[in-house]
C-alpha cells in the first residue's frame, strides 16, 4: 500500500527502548510512545515482547494503546525473512494510510542491528514518512554495568554480530564488542583464547537475571542470547589505561 496523496498519512517512528532498565528509556521516547496512536512489536504477542515489557514499566499507558503484532522469525533463511520484513511493511503502511502514527519498539538502539531497519526501508519506498528514535545501545550499557570505559585515546571499536563470521574481525586491532554471543558461546570462548584476547562480558543488561563476568574463564557455556562480551588483547588493554 503507498502513500495517498492529499490525505493526512501517519508517521512511522523506529523507537529504541535501550537495553533492558526501563529507566534508559529516552524522555524522547518517552513522549513518543505516549503520544503515538499504535504501538507496533516484532513478535506474536505483547507477552513474548522483551521491549515492550521494557517499555511498559516507564509508560504503563502502552497496555491501552492498540498494539500491532509484526513478527520477525529468528532464523537466517533470507527468504523467508524477506517475507516477514514484507509482511511487516503492508501492515504498517495500511495503519499509516489511515493517518495513525505507529511507533515501532525494537530493543537497544534502532539503527544497530535492528529489525525495525528492514521494515524502515520498506515504509520510505512506499513514501510515508519515517523517523528513528535513538536508545541506549547495551554495548555502552555493558561497560557501564561492568564499570569500565569502552575505548579510550586512540583506540578502535569494532562492533560484531557473534552469530556470524568473525574471525578475521578479531585480529583488527582495537576493542571488539561481540553481541548476542549466546548461541555461540563455546565457539566464541575459543576464538577469543586462539586470538589470545580478554573479554568481559554482561549477561541480561539491566535485565532480570543480570550476571557479570570479568574474565573469559568466568564465562559459562550455557550463556544467555542477550550475553555481551567486550573482548581486547592484554596490550591494547594497559595501552588504553584500562581499570
Amino acid at each position: 500500500m503507498k502513500k495517498t496523496e492529499g490525505t493526512k498519512q501517519g508517521i512511522l517512528y523506529g523507537v529504541g527502548v535501550g537495553p533492558g532498565d526501563p529507566e534508559l528509556l529516552t524522555l524522547k521516547a518517552v513522549r513518543i510512545l505516549r503520544e503515538c496512536d499504535v504501538i507496533a512489536i516484532p513478535q506474536e504477542s505483547k507477552e513474548g515482547c522483551t521491549a515492550y515489557q521494557i517499555a511498559r514499566q516507564a509508560v504503563p499507558e502502552l497496555d491501552e494503546k492498540p498494539c500491532l503484532p509484526l513478527p520477525m522469525p529468528m532464523t537466517k533463511d533470507r527468504e523467508k525473512l524477506a517475507a516477514s520484513h514484507e509482511a511487516a511493511a503492508v501492515k504498517a503502511a495500511e495503519q499509516l494510510a489511515a493517518g495513525h502514527t505507529v511507533a515501532l519498539i525494537t530493543l537497544g538502539d534502532a539503527t544497530v542491528y535492528s529489525t525495525y531497519l528492514y521494515v524502515h526501508e520498506r515504509i520510505k519506498r512506499l513514501g510515508f514518512e519515517t523517523r528513528i528514535v535513538n536508545g541506549i545501545p547495551s554495548f555502552c550499557a555493558a561497560a557501564a554495568r561492568l564499570d569500565m570505559p569502552l575505548v579510550n585515546g586512540s583506540q578502535k571499536l569494532h562492533i560484531l554480530p557473534a552469530s556470524y563470521h568473525i574471525e578475521e574481525a578479531l585480529e583488527l586491532p582495537g576493542v571488539k564488542v561481540l553481541m548476542k554471543s549466546g548461541r555461540q558461546m563455546p565457539k566464541v570462548k575459543a576464538l577469543l583464547k586462539e586470538k589470545g584476547l580478554e573479554a568481559r562480558m554482561v549477561e541480561n543488561c539491566g535485565m532480570e537475571g543480570e550476571k557479570t563476568y570479568q574474565s573469559l574463564e568466568e564465562i559459562p557455556d550455557d550463556a544467555g542470547y542477550f550475553s555481551l562480551l567486550i573482548a581486547e588483547s592484554s596490550e591494547e588493554k594497559q595501552g588504553g589505561q584500562r581499570t
